[in-house]
């Protein structure tokens, strides 16, 4: 149809993210980049009233306007956020100028009782934009956001352990350690076995190793004083991550297990493997370290 494969692609992946699911929900389309402040202000109302409105057939879906120029160019965005909502792909209102919670939600509910789109309980696969939304906020080191996110697709899908482990990782990301502990007792038992509730679990154990004012220092003293001393090596390790230094307490860990694997019942590798899970075994960061282990082990 007269497009370069650059286009093509890109007139794909919107198909699948926006068109597909409009035909059965509607979407609100937001038009955005990294450098845009209102934009970043505007995110958490989208957010919120997709999650709140996610039971009455609402998605959300975000364009990012400087990777996906030739998309932004079809609907003739000249500035940003600009906001459509699109049903069976196409834009049926322009939000852009709905700013507030209320004025969007207004917009929606005025829209639904208009668009022949079905109620009840959103399906599964509509959750995931949000879940992406929520690690994209616990990424960029935002707890307090990431934890609301999540806690809103709890809501929509209490049986979701991606939502719990989000929540619980969000939790821990903003200091909320008794909030976190709180929230996985009340926790349905079948969930606990899910791995990214064991995933969140392993971080909220490693966060209980965060240490005062002053005492990292003096635990770093100690391991640099005594390499032998396998324990305040692993000391120095727990503190260090906790603090949101991963690479010290990596380099730590590798050390001591090289030094001696089998200290304490393989505590070092005990301790690194758990980080590793704690992190996210897909993560850039873990696969490298991981290498390094296994040079360390099998090398």
């Amino acid at each position: 149809m007269g497009l370069n494969l650059d286009e093509q692609k890109a007139v794909d992946r919107f198909r699948k993210a926006v068109v597909e699911p409009s035909m059965t929900s509607l979407v609100i389309l937001d038009f955005w980049a990294e450098w845009c402040g209102p934009c970043k202000a505007l995110t958490p109302v989208l957010e919120k009233v997709a999650a709140d409105y996610a039971d009455k057939g609402v998605v959300l879906a975000k364009v990012n306007v400087d990777e996906e120029q030739f998309i932004a160019a079809q609907f003739q965005v000249r500035s940003i956020p600009t906001v459509y909502a699109l049903f069976q792909g196409q834009p049926v209102a322009d939000l852009t100028q709905a700013r507030s919670e209320s004025q969007l939600k207004a917009t929606l509910d005025q829209l639904l009782s208009q668009l022949p789109i079905s109620g009840g309980a959103a399906p599964a696969q509509d959750i995931e934009p949000l879940l992406a939304m929520g690690e994209a906020a616990l990424a960029e080191g935002d707890g307090p956001r990431a934890a609301n996110i999540f806690a809103q697709i709890a809501e929509i899908a209490p049986e979701s352990g991606a939502a719990l482990g989000g929540q619980l990782r969000g939790l821990v990301l903003a200091g909320e350690l008794e909030a976190a502990d709180a929230l996985l007792a009340a926790a349905p038992d079948a969930l606990r076995s899910d791995p990214e509730v064991h995933r969140a679990i392993a971080a909220l154990d490693l966060a209980r190793n965060k240490p005062e004012d002053g005492a990292l220092a003096a635990l770093r003293a100690a391991a640099d004083a005594a390499p032998d001393d396998q324990a305040a090596q692993l000391a120095y390790a727990e503190a260090a991550f906790a603090a949101g230094d991963r690479d010290a307490a990596a380099d730590r860990l590798l050390a001591a297990i090289q030094t001696d694997r089998e200290w304490n019942e393989g505590a070092a590798k005990a301790k690194l493997l758990q980080i590793f899970e704690a992190v996210g075994l897909e993560d850039p960061w873990v696969a490298a370290t991981r290498r390094r282990l296994s040079l360390i082990l099998f090398g």
